[in-house]
């Protein structure tokens, strides 16, 4: 009975870890610090990613062979300390950052993105497949 006890212990030590992982506690700040919601219709994706603190001419955008690339960079701050240039306390980061999204099939030509109060949307149109027949390929 005990040796069952464990193993249902460790099951749940192990949830609470893959549970962190996800959550960006064991992945580094990017996941941690840019948040993102992506919704998906028949037509396009809407990616919105919590960015607050950045600058837009420090977020740069890239989509290629189906990935969505996000990255930015803060410089450092220029906080007040004392005369030692000691700060008390600080959980401000700087540096770079970069989340990558797999969203296949976008038409580049209609993409668009705006960053405002601190908040990065992305609007990515789906190509559209014309009608018709479709890929049907003839018999020879």
């Amino acid at each position: 009975m005990a040796n069952a006890l464990e193993r249902r212990n460790n099951f749940f030590d192990d949830m609470m870890n893959i549970r962190n992982w996800m959550n960006g506690d064991l992945m580094g700040d990017s996941v941690k610090y840019m948040r993102t919601d992506i919704a998906e219709t028949g037509k396009e994706y809407r990616v919105k990613i919590d960015m607050p603190g950045f600058q837009k001419k420090n977020i740069h955008i890239e989509y290629q062979n189906n990935i969505l690339t996000v990255s930015c960079q803060r410089d450092t701050f220029s906080d007040e300390s004392d005369k030692e240039g000691n700060i008390l306390h600080s959980e401000r980061n700087y540096g770079q950052m970069s989340r990558q999204y797999r969203l296949p099939d976008v038409d580049l030509n209609k993409v668009n993105a705006k960053y405002e109060d601190g908040v990065l949307i992305i609007n990515l149109p789906k190509l559209q497949v014309s009608g018709g027949n479709g890929n049907s390929i003839s018999i020879d």
